[in-house]
């Protein structure tokens, strides 16, 4: 299980325990965070569970796949540095205390 921070775009924290083996965007959804649409259900077929990953865990996360880099083209104010889709982020011991900000809006 690791504890996972989600930051909406007006500042309002939710922190959360996500069990390991889910998406770090099925734990948005499981705990309904705004903010987080996701409107494909995780099969990195839109850019609607975007989030900008915490400059600490940028170097952390495994590497960005090729469907996921071409999906965050669509995605709202896209940031190479640290834009992810949260459905490509599965939840591990390693991603405890992981922080993530939604943008303004989801599109």
């Amino acid at each position: 299980m690791a504890k996972i921070t989600y930051i909406e775009h007006n500042g309002t924290e939710h922190v959360v325990d996500v069990p390991n083996g889910l998406s770090v965007m099925e734990g948005a959804r499981d705990n309904n965070i705004p903010g987080i649409e996701a409107d494909c259900g995780g099969a990195c077929a839109c850019s609607t569970c975007h989030v900008y990953v915490h400059p600490d865990w940028t170097g952390k996360l495994p590497e960005k796949e090729a469907m996921e880099e071409d999906m965050l083209d669509f995605a709202y104010e896209p940031d190479p540095a640290c834009s992810r889709l949260t459905c490509q982020l599965k939840v591990t011991d390693a991603l405890d205390g992981l922080v993530v900000q939604m943008p303004e809006k989801q599109i």
